[in-house]
């Protein structure tokens, strides 16, 4: 199977388009939140459940999903999604134009836009090797991360601004013409992927091709501790990412255009997190460089409560301590994701890459729901700060599945050839 380099014209239209993909992503979440909670005076339970409803589909048809994937051809699955995001969040500034727009519509279309994202994502996280060549793995994930990073930057930032001139649901209009954008992108790619590559149909194989799936990441013993790491990292982040819109506009007072700014300082963290990545792994273990990057995103974590605190004397301060606090942690959380990511794509046949993404993406993004549930209920229940506290507190176990992992790596435990070029 023929593959492109990184530095190859073909890498660079797939790079672009996905680069795209994450601008209108951090658009539409930022105009989403503000769309619930400004102009539609969502409660905390109520923001919960919205974010329940962008990530319930892990749960629901993540497993048959991956192995749906494994046996279609990836590029096409993510164009057809990139497509079909794009149609569904065009609903939204549709229905805000003839005053029909409610929770409702938010719900319905977070959890269209959520189904085909499991295939987009599933099929992105599986194409990487497909594209390249097994040494430019690691290479193509710091790219693509990066960028996706500097996406951030422009998207989070200009959408607060246009949110002082024009409501957030015409905002969602940017995060539509994203989607299409990458959607033609995906279309002049071009890959060596053949039927070969690809897992066979056989009919009313499709509970085996899942258990397949979920047996390799139980039994290979490096990805199974990165799956629950993962899960409870995820968990409890979501807990947190879940009221920070509420705790920047309502508990502290700031408006859309510093929670733009707060979510844009951390795109900075996160370029120099996935610039950093690839740099320590030719210093340090992909153990450490995991674990540091895990308990730096924890460390910070806690500038959210810690920044409600100020609020109530010094909202300038405030402000501060929540841009250092999301600049820290996604520089932690990058660190962490490029490496964990290059790792688990240089185990797993590529055979078997859409099944094991999507069982973890399955116990990873299925954990979601849960966490914005819970995170609205406790938020409404004991208050939003005191709810920040517990996901600080749980984001630092994050780190103890994966402590020993090198020493896994060390006593042979994966597969040899994989060793040697991830240590």
């Amino acid at each position: 199977m023929s593959t492109y380099s990184v530095a190859s014209t073909n890498f660079r239209r797939f790079w672009f388009g996905q680069t795209l993909s994450q601008f209108g992503t951090r658009v539409g979440t930022l105009a989403l939140s503000v769309t619930a909670v400004d102009l539609l005076h969502a409660d905390s339970r109520e923001v919960g459940l919205l974010g329940a409803a962008s990530t319930v589909c892990y749960l629901l048809i993540g497993l048959p999903a991956g192995a749906w994937v494994d046996r279609m051809f990836k590029r096409r699955t993510m164009m057809w999604a990139a497509l079909a995001r794009a149609l569904a969040v065009l609903v939204l500034p549709v229905l805000w134009f003839t005053g029909d727009l409610g929770m409702g519509a938010l719900y319905a279309v977070a959890l269209v836009v959520g189904v085909v994202t499991v295939f987009f994502d599933v099929g992105y996280q599986s194409y990487v090797p497909v594209l390249v060549p097994e040494e430019d793995i690691a290479p193509a994930n710091a790219r693509l991360e990066s960028t996706a990073q500097v996406s951030t930057l422009a998207g989070p930032a200009l959408a607060g601004l246009l949110m002082r001139v024009v409501s957030a649901p015409v905002v969602l209009l940017m995060d539509a013409f994203a989607y299409l954008a990458s959607f033609l992108c995906l279309a002049v790619t071009e890959d060596g992927e053949q039927k070969s590559d690809l897992a066979p149909r056989t009919k009313g194989r499709l509970g085996a091709d899942i258990a397949e799936g979920l047996r390799f990441v139980r039994d290979q013993p490096v990805i199974r501790r990165l799956a629950v790491s993962m899960g409870v990292s995820n968990f409890f982040a979501t807990m947190v990412a879940t009221l920070v819109p509420v705790l920047v506009m309502r508990t502290i007072g700031f408006d859309a255009f510093m929670l733009g700014l707060i979510m844009t300082c951390g795109a900075v963290g996160g370029v120099l997190g996935a610039m950093l990545a690839p740099r320590a792994r030719q210093r340090y273990s992909v153990g450490t460089i995991m674990s540091v990057g895990l308990l730096t995103a924890a460390f910070f974590t806690a500038a959210s409560p810690l920044a409600a605190l100020a609020g109530d004397s010094d909202r300038v301060l405030a402000g501060t301590i929540l841009l250092v606090g999301e600049f820290g942690l996604t520089v932690g959380a990058l660190l962490y994701n490029v490496t964990q990511v290059s790792l688990r794509q240089k185990l797993c046949p590529k055979n078997l890459l859409g099944r094991m993404n999507a069982s973890i993406r399955f116990v990873v993004w299925g954990s979601m729901p849960i966490a914005a549930i819970a995170a609205g209920w406790l938020g409404t229940a004991i208050g939003v700060v005191p709810t920040l506290w517990i996901g600080v507190a749980g984001s630092i176990a994050t780190v103890l599945p994966i402590v020993t992992i090198d020493k896994v790596i060390a006593a042979g435990e994966e597969r040899p050839a994989a060793v040697e070029s991830v240590r």
